[in-house]
């Protein structure tokens, strides 16, 4: 008989399917919402997480534990999962009968997505360099210098390429028209200027705690499984990212975001602009190495020079705590430029430009 449920786990998995319902997973909203009750009740679902309670709140529970679920779904050890789950080319749209199927499969596997859970969150969504690019390009056109990228967060180094994908929406086109990796961007209201037509990147470096390999099967697994399992058109771009990353990989260290962002500013290139830039990484940062991170940048910033401009661009939450629409800063030096450059969804499919 199970113990009584763990006060603050439910809630969690409550709060991230209001995330998932507003990012449109509706099977994810419903799995989420009904394994929180299952917790309560001390079910299958809190037999796996019941002992989680004290994790730190950035530590994207939740997230990990559908992706543990997903994992062994891809790996073929759910096959109950199969006819509800799209990217395993099922129909969820019954989510009474998707809930049973999750319920069963989480039961039968709980010793392995315990083990499961010890991943970090991996989500290299090529996605977001939709929401980047208009920023990028905004660089480019102000100092009209070569850029040098820095990515903190890289996963699997997949938007250290974002120049070597396809653009595409009602609004028109960017990038190389024969580029396997091909994103759908919708544009509110009016899109950003889309020039420089291409860009002149001579360095691009990133670091991450639990850097992936593109071409590393397991790592793979691991950056497909964190992919919602509703959004099969997701999945498949990452497939193909996947495959264009193993063939041109990134150099992404195994390191965390400080001292290692300081190392790489203090060894700046002369007559380029370097670009530091994440996206939806501070919340996994503790304080302190949030806090040592932006006095790197800040420091670094004063001693830009218009032959050695920086820029800082992100895409982050307003508040990582919430589900809200996430923002793309803008920082540049020297002059200390700040501006919020655009409002997107999560994933970056849906991109609000407000920068003129």
């Amino acid at each position: 008989m199970a113990t009584p449920p763990a006060p603050g786990v439910a809630d969690r998995l409550r709060e991230q399917a209001e995330g998932c319902r507003g990012g449109g997973s509706p099977l994810y909203a419903s799995l989420l919402t009904a394994s929180a009750d299952d917790v309560d009740a001390g079910g299958p679902v809190f037999d796996v997480l019941g002992d989680r309670v004290g994790e730190p709140a950035g530590n994207a529970l939740a997230l990990r534990f559908m992706a543990a679920v997903h994992r062994q779904v891809l790996l073929g050890a759910a096959p109950e999962l199969d006819a509800v789950y799209p990217t395993r080319g099922g129909d969820s749209s019954d989510l009474t009968r998707a809930w049973t199927a999750f319920q069963s499969a989480v039961a039968g596997a709980r010793d392995e997505l315990r083990a499961s859970m010890g991943r970090p969150c991996q989500t290299n969504e090529v996605g977001r360099s939709a929401a980047l690019l208009g920023g990028f390009l905004l660089v480019a056109r102000r100092t009209g210098l070569p850029l040098s990228l820095v990515e903190i967060g890289a996963s699997a180094g997949l938007n250290l390429s974002w120049d070597a994908y396809r653009y595409e929406g009602p609004w028109g086109s960017w990038g190389d028209p024969a580029s396997p990796v091909r994103i759908d961007v919708a544009f509110e209201g009016h899109p950003p200027e889309l020039t420089p037509q291409s860009v002149d990147v001579i360095e691009r470096r990133g670091c991450d705690p639990s850097p992936l390999d593109p071409s590393d099967q397991g790592d793979r697994l691991t950056l497909l499984s964190s992919v919602w399992a509703d959004q099969p058109l997701r999945f498949e771009r990452l497939s193909v990212a996947l495959d264009l990353a193993a063939s041109k990989p990134r150099l992404v260290e195994r390191a965390s975001a400080w001292p290692w962002i300081a190392e790489r500013l203090g060894d700046r290139r002369p007559g380029a602009t370097t670009i530091v830039f994440h996206s939806v990484v501070i919340q996994y940062l503790s304080e302190a190495e949030r806090t040592a991170f932006v006095d790197a940048i800040d420091e670094a910033g004063r001693s830009a020079t218009p032959d050695g401009p920086l820029a800082w661009l992100r895409m982050e939450p307003p508040d990582w705590r919430r589900h809200a629409r996430h923002e793309v800063l803008l920082s540049m030096w020297p002059g200390d430029q700040n501006e919020v450059l655009a409002r997107t969804a999560p994933h970056g499919s849906t991109v609000q430009w407000l920068a003129r």
